[in-house]
């Protein structure tokens, strides 16, 4: 039983350690755990919510590498199995000294690929108060999207409260044109949605966040509010309501990498509603946690403690 649910892909992450060298060029590297959907996870259960994982894993030392982090990280694997027949992910990820990195992934037919939808009816929803849900998982294979809609139909059915962030991986998909009509279908079931303004000029064609705000609160009779991720500059709300907002961001003394910043601010939102908050103060959290992600190599070692995010918040607010 658990709080907190998601769905997705883990990955192997091999992070360069030479600066503005190409992946090719590169020969130093670390290795993380990384994933949208487990980043988020990792930083759930950081501060101190009990949160469990779904997902599938080859039998290897990837997957047997990802188990022991989700283990460290107090995350629950009871609905992860694993598979002899398929690979676990992994990916290459440069480190730049300004702009976001290159990455390249080896995920193509793994085992997250040929998940088992029917795990999903083994899942215990009695205590589960949030699930996060990512377009990256559905991008996957044809298969990861049917599982992913059983997912939706299952949170919908025991009244689960969700967030949804586009993440959008060109890469994945076939085409430009079924990416947008997959993910825009996916994110009209979501209570709400957490686009960035770059995946919103790409998804609905304006980086007018009250545009974009406006076509997901029209789109989805679910969608209750949208927060659109401004980056450095914030996030601006809007609820179906017609209440809307800007939540303005937090300066950092130095931007290490760019990448978990947007999941460290889908987390934050997530465990402010789980605690009772408002949804201004959920995206002021949530701003902080990105904020903290941004100063990180990794996709998710930055995330706070209870302690540091209190901290953060008291000297900047």
């Amino acid at each position: 039983m658990s709080e907190f649910l998601t769905i997705g892909e883990p990955i192997s992450l091999f992070a360069s350690e030479d600066t503005d060298k190409s992946l090719k060029d590169a020969v130093n590297w670390h290795k993380f755990l990384a994933g949208a959907e487990v980043n988020v996870a990792v930083g759930v259960s950081r501060l101190g919510h009990s949160a469990q994982y779904i997902t599938r894993l080859g039998e290897d030392p990837f997957g047997d590498f990802i188990r022991d982090q989700l283990n460290e990280n107090n995350i629950g694997t009871d609905y992860i199995d694993s598979t002899p027949d398929y690979w676990t992910a992994f990916q290459l990820k440069d480190k730049v000294s300004k702009g976001d990195p290159s990455i390249f992934y080896f995920r193509k037919g793994s085992a997250a690929a040929h998940f088992d939808k029917n795990m999903l009816d083994k899942i215990d929803f009695s205590d589960v108060k949030f699930a996060h849900l990512s377009g990256i998982f559905p991008a996957i294979s044809d298969q990861a999207l049917d599982a992913f809609n059983h997912f939706v139909a299952l949170l919908q059915a025991h009244h689960i409260r969700t967030t949804f962030d586009p993440n959008l991986r060109p890469q994945l998909w076939s085409s430009q044109e079924k990416m947008i009509q997959t993910i825009n279908g996916l994110a009209a079931q979501a209570e709400i949605i957490l686009p960035g303004i770059n995946e919103g000029e790409i998804l609905m064609g304006s980086r007018d966040p009250e545009k974009i705000a406006d076509f997901y609160l029209q789109n989805g009779e679910l969608t209750q509010t949208v927060v659109v991720k401004l980056g450095p500059e914030g996030a601006f709300v809007k609820n179906k309501a017609g209440d809307s907002y800007t939540v303005n961001g937090f300066k950092v003394d130095e931007v290490v990498d760019t990448v978990g910043a947007g999941d460290g601010f889908a987390l934050g939102v997530v465990t402010a509603l789980m605690e009772g908050k408002s949804m201004k103060d959920a995206v002021i959290r949530g701003n902080a946690v990105g904020a903290f992600a941004v100063q990180a190599p990794g996709d998710n070692d930055g995330y706070p403690t209870p302690e540091q995010l209190q901290a953060f918040l008291d000297k900047n607010l």
